[in-house]
């Protein structure tokens, strides 16, 4: 959430005596990827305000307000349980080949889509779950400045459209495989009690959310597909 920035000039005599004083402002963001899920990134920087400018008393204010939570955003706890009541599965590279083969199965890759052009298995469909940050607003603003801040120029945000583009691809009763780079998992384990999120598993979130009953889940990710050599293409 992001802080308010103020201007504020008050009455004073005819020579201009700003005084300047520092505020936080802070912007708070998650920034999923596929070797450190949803890790939140803060940023500080600082606010200018000027206590006397004139005597026409105006006040200028600006605000960059964080939208409200979306599905997407929820806690991954929350999304674990949702995917475990709904039977999502998850299933290791070979055995996803072998359904794509003899089960009709569909991966969808959920990768941007310039990875996706790198190379994805065959017949795989392409929906990326993020896209760079398109939007103008005040909050748009200061995450692509926050981004900025760690060297990162290529922000990005949930894709909005994300579901529109899956219906317009697969009917809700299609037997899917939801892939990533690393796949997350909800296996838990000693140093991860809940498995770990992944853009896939987040994808499957919003699919079972939206009525898709036969969703699957990419263990490992195609990271895993690529380094175990299985069948693969690229769209030059």
């Amino acid at each position: 959430m992001a802080a308010l920035t103020s201007v504020t000039p008050h009455s004073s005599t005819s020579s201009l005596h700003p005084k300047f004083h520092s505020t936080h402002f802070g912007v708070h963001f998650n920034s999923t990827n596929e070797s450190n899920n949803l890790k939140q990134v803060r940023f500080s920087t600082r606010r200018l305000s000027l206590d006397s400018i004139s005597s026409s008393g105006l006040r200028i204010r600006a605000a960059a307000t964080k939208p409200a939570k979306s599905p997407a955003e929820e806690e991954w706890k929350i999304k674990r349980e949702v995917l475990l009541q709904k039977k999502v599965r998850s299933v290791d590279v070979k055995e996803a080949l072998r359904l794509q083969k003899e089960n009709n199965f569909v991966i969808l890759d959920v990768r941007p889509e310039a990875d996706f052009k790198e190379g994805h298995p065959p017949g795989a469909i392409n929906v990326q779950i993020y896209r760079l940050i398109k939007e103008w607003t005040a909050w748009d603003i200061a995450r692509r400045a926050a981004f900025a801040f760690f060297g990162i120029f290529s922000g990005t945000e949930e894709n909005p459209e994300f579901i529109q583009l899956v219906e317009s691809k697969l009917d809700k009763s299609s037997k899917i495989i939801v892939a990533c780079s690393s796949g997350g998992t909800m296996r838990p384990s000693q140093n991860l009690p809940e498995g770990q999120q992944s853009r896939s598993l987040i994808a499957a979130y919003l699919l079972v959310l939206n009525g898709y009953t036969n969703v699957f889940h990419l263990e490992g990710g195609l990271y895993t597909w690529f380094k175990e050599g299985l069948p693969e293409e690229a769209d030059v």
